[in-house]
């Protein structure tokens, strides 16, 4: 047992440790808000990072597991605690103690039903509020709602309810907006360059007073999907989640099957992959660059952007046969070996990116305008971004070193030198800036590992249908936006129980409120373009 382990022990008796897969601490459901709270507040190892909260269907009964970290050691751990029955759930809401468990508990009462006692706003995230039943309980009848094609009411009370000391439940309204609020809403016609999302906003003026941001507008019931899929079929679906991580989150989803399995993958799949995830990286901050300059109406930098872009989606397309979607990840290594001329074009790229770089920077970053628009615009203290879970190129300008490829390394990761950066301001300009070094720091890993590909198996032998052994498993790793996680429980069957996705951007969208509430409507798209949200991969 480890030492967490044993001071939920002492801290609640009633708690077990489940060692199916990964181990699971099981703590039952009136004890769970007090020992997430002594573990938030622990002395020796504060667990104030909430990575993520996943919902499931058990047998008789719903599930919530609460996976921790600790920002000062990386120490992790894993709760669960469990409803009584199935008919009217609820649990203790422990949105309080973490803010971004205000946004997943929402979500999991969306998909499962479950309520959380203390939750200031218990409304549907993805689906309409017209629903009928909860799509990712085993139950669910997929013929109960059929396609409805009529605008949906804006649904502006919501609940919230109470336990009381005598163990029933006291249910009251909250308002969302009142009727006297000046309201605007941005999108849902594809705001920015982010894909299809509204957000609800409120106005004293020109300053905005809160933001309700919408989701689910291109939902498409992915982890559902899952439940009826294969291990090998289930692969396709992550590429298409955020396409600016699809070899980071297919990555992912490989090494968690690849660790329940038992599979041992390659060193030169692991060169590959891990080259691959850089490129990808380099990709993705290439493309912000270029949205967020656009969006802030400067178009030259927009085609820069572009320009070096489009060489990446050329290596991409020799060898994995795509250029947005590459389906190149595969369970036991790749799908294909490099294509001959992938080492030449890749070191040919890394050296002519190198030269050109200062031309971003003399035309955007330089830019008076630019720096007066982002400098001290949009803040977001290390604080909420831990209790908000904002991960990645966020949360490292606001001071949180959090990539998972330092702390918690994976692949080739361990064995190369890289800076992780971080600023300190947690402004709009500094997440800018955060990612403009990322891109360097991409070209550096490159550069280390592109001379020494080893030979061997780019794909070891795998069985076309595989069966996991019972258990939770899980996998993470540092996707272009933030820590994308898998959450995987199998029952030892050749399709998975439960398949969740930690998305890298709704903490993203969530924080919106946070640090947008008290600025000017006329810095909001710049402010969600230093975010950095691809809105498919929170509408999974």
């Amino acid at each position: 047992m480890t030492g967490i382990e044993e001071k939920i022990r002492q801290w609640c008796a009633a708690a077990t440790v489940e060692e199916a897969g990964e181990r699971v601490v099981v703590v039952p459901d009136r004890d769970v808000a007090e020992v997430c709270r002594r573990l938030h507040d622990d002395a020796e190892e504060p667990m104030d990072f909430m990575r993520d909260l996943v919902a499931a269907d058990g047998d008789g009964r719903l599930s919530v597991f609460y996976q921790l970290e600790s920002t000062r050691t990386g120490g992790r751990v894993t709760l669960r605690t469990d409803t009584d029955g199935r008919e009217d759930p609820f649990l203790p809401s422990v949105c309080r103690i973490w803010k971004t468990a205000e946004i997943k508990e929402r979500e999991a009462y969306d998909f499962f039903g479950i309520r959380f006692t203390g939750h200031p706003d218990m409304r549907r995230l993805y689906l309409r509020e017209d629903w009928a039943g909860y799509p990712l309980r085993k139950d669910y009848d997929m013929d109960s709602n059929p396609l409805n094609m009529e605008n949906e009411e804006n649904a502006d009370v919501t609940e919230e309810y109470d336990l009381r000391a005598d163990g029933t439940i006291e249910r009251r309204e909250n308002v969302v907006f009142r009727p006297d609020d000046f309201i605007v809403n941005i999108g849902p016609q594809h705001p920015s360059t982010h894909g299809v999302l509204r957000m609800r906003t409120s106005l004293d003026g020109e300053m905005v007073k809160k933001i309700d941001p919408i989701l689910g507008y291109i939902h498409r019931g992915i982890e559902k999907m899952n439940e009826s899929l294969t291990y090998p079929q289930t692969l396709a679906l992550t590429d298409r989640l955020d396409y600016l991580s699809a070899h980071q989150s297919r990555h992912a989803l490989c090494m968690c099957i690849e660790g329940a399995a038992g599979i041992e993958v390659s060193q030169r799949a692991q060169y590959i992959r891990t080259i691959m995830d850089e490129l990808q990286r380099i990709d993705s901050h290439l493309l912000f660059y270029s949205c967020l300059a656009m969006d802030m109406g400067a178009l030259t930098p927009f085609f820069y952007g572009f320009r070096e872009r489009e060489m990446i989606l050329d290596i991409f397309e020799d060898t994995t046969g795509g250029r947005l979607i590459q389906n190149y990840n595969v369970i036991g290594g790749v799908q294909a070996d490099l294509h001959p001329d992938f080492l030449r074009k890749t070191k040919e790229f890394i050296v002519h990116l190198r030269s050109i770089i200062h031309e971003y920077h003399d035309i955007f970053t330089k830019s008076v305008i630019a720096r007066t628009r982002l400098k001290g615009v949009g803040l977001l203290s290390r604080e909420d971004a831990i209790s908000l879970g904002c991960t990645g190129g966020t949360g490292r300008a606001s001071g949180w070193a959090n990539d998972v490829r330092k702390h918690h390394p994976y692949a080739m990761y361990g064995e190369v030198d890289f800076k992780e950066i971080t600023y300190t301001h947690g402004d709009a300009f500094d997440r800018y800036m955060v990612r403009m070094d990322e891109i360097m720091e991409s070209c550096r890993i490159i550069e280390q590992l592109i001379d020494n590909v080893p030979e061997g198996e780019f794909r070891v032998k795998t069985k076309p249908i595989l069966k996991l052994p019972e258990g939770v498993f899980t996998a993470s790793v540092e996707a272009s936006r933030g820590e994308f996680g898998v959450f995987l429980i199998s029952r030892g069957d050749k399709t998975p129980y439960r398949l969740h996705y930690r998305s890298t951007g709704l903490p993203l969208v969530h924080a919106m409120d946070t640090v947008c509430r008290g600025g000017k409507i006329a810095d909001l798209i710049a402010i969600g373009g230093t975010m950095d949200f691809v809105i498919p991969d929170i509408d999974r």
